[in-house]
């Protein structure tokens, strides 16, 4: 896609997110926001994806994911987003995003595969598993000689957790550079920001001495950054290390009174501030 088409999905994306979590009252505006240029990027722009899972004869390849990308969504409180890229990109209906967090829909609050929801791979949302799912994914493409990629999102909040480091200390051991890492560094989580919950302190010279290649993406929610930072890592794949994008982005980006605060991390907007939201967001392709 041209950079301002993907804009163009981007802002409706964003105002898919804002209608859902409205709708429901409940969910995590603040992240999917925040993220939303990279995934879109993902989706649009930069992975392989089976464009025949739907057809007969597809299904074992699909279920199993050879030939194609992967993505997995390890910071699973921002399946908004989501859900919206996946239902944009043709996975299911955009109607169902109507169904967001309601009993019996397909879409629920995390990312669940019981539902059996077309695009989502693995059960996510329990914070700091997502990497070694998708360390588990890179390794078992090498064995195949899949030549294609995994990409795993995380959050800066989730880097707390240990089994995140078990994983960073997995991948380059077993020299997965077919794996794609994106934090999502944002300085704030549920609580506060990150340095006064539990700092991270420097992110890039901790994955540097786990033995990973870095990119730094000093402005996520420029689509063009975006789509360079992913070119950027693309070319360091294939060397014999994992590679992680630091991406700095704003909470709650494109509404400005979500914008830059954890109290919006997870928290629904009344009437009101859903009309606020939608004026400062385009309608582009669109809405349900």
């Amino acid at each position: 896609m041209e950079i301002q088409d993907l804009k163009n999905v981007g802002a409706q994306v964003r105002r898919d997110i804002v209608r859902q979590v409205h709708s429901s009252q409940s969910g995590h505006p603040g992240g999917s926001l925040g993220c939303t240029d990279m995934v879109v990027a993902l989706y649009f722009n930069e992975m392989k994806i089976n464009e025949n899972r739907n057809a007969e004869g597809f299904l074992e390849f699909v279920r199993e994911g050879i030939g194609e990308d992967l993505f997995f969504l390890s910071n699973g409180h921002i399946s908004p987003l989501f859900y919206s890229v996946l239902a944009r990109r043709g996975y299911f209906p955009v109607s169902e995003m109507s169904t967001f967090r309601k009993i019996n829909s397909r879409l629920q609050g995390h990312p669940a595969t019981h539902e059996h929801l077309p695009g989502i791979r693995v059960a996510s949302g329990s914070l700091g598993q997502g990497l070694s799912v998708g360390c588990g994914a890179a390794y078992a493409k090498k064995l195949r000689k899949d030549d294609r990629f995994v990409y795993v999102m995380m959050g800066d909040g989730e880097q707390q957790e240990g089994q995140v480091w078990e994983a960073v200390q997995f991948a380059p051991h077993h020299k997965l550079d077919n794996l794609i890492a994106i934090i999502d560094w944002n300085g704030q989580q549920i609580d506060g920001p990150t340095e006064k919950v539990m700092n991270n302190l420097d992110l890039k010279a901790k994955y540097h001495a786990f033995g990973w290649d870095t990119v730094d993406l000093d402005n996520g929610n420029n689509m063009e950054h975006v789509v360079e930072s992913l070119k950027q890592a693309k070319e360091k794949t294939g060397k014999g290390k994992p590679v992680v994008i630091l991406m700095r982005t704003g909470m709650g980006y494109g509404v400005d009174y979500m914008m830059g605060t954890h109290k919006w991390h997870g928290a629904a907007p009344n009437d009101d501030q859903l009309l606020v939201a939608l004026n400062q967001l385009p309608v582009t392709l669109g809405d349900y």
